[in-house]
């Protein structure tokens, strides 16, 4: 009989208390994310209003729910083309052309993905050399720098200011390009400020990276969810088209955050690059998800009006609640985030975002995660209900006359 081996005995040549030392030293450096650290915290709390949380409150439609159960009933379980359905890549092509006057070709210039994430992911590491830099404009989503990082390149962060409606302008990017500079990643509506960029404030940018002969990766998962003026693709300026991968997907506008699906669009060439990745890391987005993203783009319209016009009701009352209980609040023109300035408070925004938490439950993420010019600001999402808006903003009052 087979004698048992104790069950914690340790592995011969390993040190049992840490396995550190086998990990990249890229990847042991690259810190956790703030949002996810900070909301640790909220784990198992009760009575928390969560404002954090960059995701729609809303499910996924019935109909694109429904598409998904029959298609599985049918057994359509298979892996896809690559690149993603065909049929797929023809709606993405004539949603984005017919919305954002960006035309591309779905046999070669779209790629389906895991989620806008992915798409992101694929287009650094298809572009990035050893040493370039990654000009990013800040306050933005916390993944771009890690990611940079993890492929190799050098990020490079670009402050843009409350006082500019966080815009980008042509005289913050040249100061900031080298002649390492590379790539210039965008992010309009932006996450976490929700600043838009419009027509003419592309223009200089667009003349800035044809000067430069910059590529841009535009993450533009946020486009259909602006309020008081139509979202304008970089893609779409003239001369841009080619030089730029517009990156998208369905997590935002059409409620399936846990569907992961996105999608990139770009010049066949750098397409085709990040499909070599694609083929070898991920195989294929998943069928399920794809078929469910079909039907949105084929009949998912009304209800994403509906939900953007339900946002921007709860837009104009979290503005109008922080600037009445004595927080300044630029006015957001795209996503689902306000960013108030808490610098009135004498806290920096880590410290504001903790006793927030603590003294009123009140989750918000502290705005330097966000990088340059976020400290002193918190993001709070008013994807979530009215009611708990008006708690929340009632908390967040009494918390602040009690300093």
């Amino acid at each position: 009989m087979l004698k048992q081996q104790p069950i914690n005995q340790p592995t011969a040549g390993i040190n049992n208390t840490s396995m550190s030392q086998y990990l990249s030293p890229l990847v042991r450096e690259i810190p956790p994310s703030g949002i996810r650290k900070f909301f640790d915290l909220v784990s198992g709390s009760k009575d928390i209003i969560s404002l954090g949380v960059g995701e729609p409150d809303f499910s996924t439609p019935w109909h694109v729910r429904e598409a998904c159960v029959y298609s599985l009933e049918r057994g359509n379980t298979k892996y896809t083309p690559n690149a993603g359905m065909p049929e797929l890549r023809e709606a993405i092509a004539e949603y984005l052309y017919e919305s954002f006057h960006t035309p591309y070709e779905p046999a070669d210039e779209i790629l389906v993905t895991v989620g806008g994430s992915e798409a992101i992911d694929l287009a650094l590491r298809a572009l990035i050399v050893p040493g370039d830099e990654i000009l990013i404009p800040e306050p933005c989503y916390i993944s771009y720098s890690p990611i940079t990082t993890i492929g190799g390149g050098v990020p490079v962060g670009i402050e843009t200011f409350a006082k500019d409606n966080f815009k980008l302008t042509a005289e913050a990017l040249k100061a900031a390009i080298t002649p390492k500079s590379k790539v210039l990643i965008l992010c309009y509506p932006s996450n976490p400020t929700g600043g838009i960029m419009t027509y003419e404030d592309w223009l200089p940018i667009a003349k800035v990276v044809q000067e430069h002969d910059l590529v841009v990766i535009s993450d533009e998962i946020y486009a259909e969810l602006t309020y008081e003026q139509k979202h304008v693709s970089f893609a779409s300026v003239p001369g841009m088209k080619d030089r730029t991968i517009l990156v998208s997907g369905f997590s935002k506008a059409f409620a399936m955050t846990g569907w992961r699906m996105g999608y990139a669009c770009g010049h066949r060439d750098l397409i085709q690059a990040m499909l070599k990745i694609h083929q070898y890391t991920v195989m294929c987005a998943p069928s399920m998800g794809q078929v469910a993203a079909l039907e949105a783009l084929k009949n998912g319209m009304e209800e994403k009006d509906k939900m953007m016009e339900s946002y921007n009701q709860r837009r104009r009352l979290v503005v109008k609640g922080f600037r009445d209980i004595g927080l300044t609040c630029h006015e957001p023109q795209g996503a689902f985030y306000a960013f108030p300035s808490v610098e009135s408070t004498g806290l920096s925004s880590e410290e504001f975002a903790q006793r927030l938490l603590f003294e009123a439950k009140v989750a918000v993420v502290p705005g330097n995660v966000f990088g340059k010019g976020g400290e002193g600001f918190v993001r709070c999402s008013y994807a979530t209900s009215v009611t708990q808006l008006i708690e929340a903003l009632d908390r967040i009052g009494n918390f602040l006359v009690k300093m």
